[in-house]
């Protein structure tokens, strides 16, 4: 990991100081990884007295991993390499319908397609990552009746997905897998203490606290969907008024305009899928000038503003970072307004700032992030590792 967060590579002595291992020790552990092709030896460096110091980086061929992000709306798959660049991608809308199993034979046939079409050893492919959305049960590898997939009740879909395609597989939640992509392949954006801000067909929030993801006890860490911005605002299935869930969603959002006659009500798909070709459509009109549509995104960004206040407050960290399919559509919006919503809010103010920014990562960030599952998983360090068993 201290290799990785080093983009020039680091030397064994330099691994020494940092890690705080022995330098024969070190040298043990870095012929290991030499041997295994996971980091090479890439040149000498030296400006002063002595030897010149042979560095040490990751190499990127020498391990791949795979991620789908299940979106109710559409289905993204990358490969990525070690140093979490994306060698390919592929995008799909998801199948329309209740029916589980057709979802999971698209998955798994589109993943066989693209690791072919990458031209990737399959035999250097560590596994699969599935970024879903929650709740989910992270022990059975389950999607637990999420509510905008109707239809996925315990669904495991981690064991379905690792007898279709023979690779080892891994769930997580896709505002969790989010923010892990940005720790890996985020730059400046992914170092410290901050949220992700998914925004999606839903909106949740992953957690990183000095460098380290927060999941929660089950796994379902960052469901932000029920804290009130509204108290007028429209009723919730859970009995509030005026949740994030019930009143700043895309959906809710294509809902107001049609309402209002920005958008044609009279449409009778309401799957997924169409809800974001409708929602593109509102976004454009908003930035081609219409008043209207202008109106109805800026009143969601001082209410999702709210909401990030909120998680920051009681979290205390660096940086709001947003990302997700629906973010490209949001962005000049979101960023005009929130970062000062979240400032003047901050109960922190006086003492630090708290920056908003856009992902480090791009568009495929759930996907790129639950491909980051797996090498999160294989790599990285964790508290409870570094215990010696028993």
């Amino acid at each position: 990991d201290a290799i990785r967060r080093a983009p020039n590579g680091l030397s064994r002595v330099e691994l020494a100081q940092i890690v705080g291992l022995s330098p024969q020790t070190i040298s043990n552990i870095s012929r290991r990884l030499l041997d295994q092709n996971l980091i090479v030896e890439a040149g000498k460096e030296g400006s002063g007295p002595g030897k010149p110091r042979t560095m040490l980086r990751l190499n990127p061929g020498g391990m791949y991993a795979v991620g789908v992000h299940l979106d109710p709306a559409i289905l993204t798959f990358v490969v990525l390499d070690l140093v979490g660049a994306v060698v390919k991608h592929s995008r799909i809308k998801t199948p329309s319908g209740a029916d589980p199993d057709s979802i999971i034979d698209t998955i798994a046939t589109e993943i066989k397609q693209l690791i072919e079409d990458s031209g990737v050893d399959r035999a250097k492919v560590a596994g699969l990552g599935i970024a879903s959305p929650g709740p989910i049960d992270l022990e059975e590898g389950a999607v637990v009746d999420p509510p905008l997939l109707p239809g996925w009740e315990r669904v495991p879909l981690r064991d379905r997905l690792a007898e279709a395609t023979g690779l080892s597989t891994l769930l997580d939640k896709d505002v969790t897998s989010a923010a892990v992509a940005e720790t890996w392949a985020g730059g400046p954006s992914g170092a410290g203490s901050f949220v992700f801000m998914y925004m999606g067909t839903g909106i949740g929030c992953g957690v990183v606290l000095n460098d380290e993801v927060i999941r929660g006890t089950s796994g379902n860490a960052g469901e932000i969907g029920h804290i009130i911005v509204d108290p007028d605002g429209p009723l919730c299935d859970c009995g509030q008024h005026g949740c994030v869930k019930s009143s700043a969603i895309p959906q809710v959002l294509v809902a107001q305009a049609e309402a209002a006659g920005i958008l044609d009500g009279s449409l009778a798909d309401r799957s997924a899928p169409a809800v974001q070709e409708r929602f593109a459509e509102l976004c454009a009109l908003a930035y081609s000038g219409n008043e209207e549509a202008q109106g109805i995104l800026r009143k969601s960004a001082v209410l999702v503003g709210r909401a990030i206040s909120a998680v920051t407050n009681a979290l205390d960290v660096d940086r709001v970072v947003f990302g997700g399919p629906f973010w490209t559509c949001l962005a000049p919006a979101y960023l005009e307004l929130i970062p000062g919503l979240v400032g003047d809010n901050s109960a922190t103010r006086k003492i630090h700032g708290i920056e908003v920014v856009g992902t480090g990562v791009g568009e495929d960030v759930g996907a790129v992030g639950a491909a980051c599952l797996v090498l999160e998983h294989t790599l990285a360090p964790r508290s409870q590792r570094l215990l010696l068993e028993g």
